[in-house]
């Protein structure tokens, strides 16, 4: 089994865990730490793993931008 543990802060940690959570696999888990979003994926390939994790920075990448335009906005 590979592994990987993606960790990344942000402003709005519980909004972006609730965005990018809808797209979790069997083999992945996503849980809020403080100002960070962890998740952890799991793949029995190396390629399947980077797979996974590279659509998964995709994910988190869109999920962040939408939650600091939504803070934003309600913000102004």
């Amino acid at each position: 089994m590979r592994r990987a543990e993606i960790r990344t802060t942000h402003d709005s940690p519980e909004r972006v865990a609730r965005a990018v959570r809808p797209d979790n696999t069997d083999e992945m888990t996503t849980r809020v730490e403080g100002d960070a979003v962890v998740t952890t994926v799991e793949r029995d390939s190396t390629g399947g793993l980077q797979a996974t994790v590279d659509d998964y920075v995709v994910n988190i990448r869109v999920a962040a931008q939408l939650a600091d335009q939504y803070t934003q906005s309600n913000h102004e």
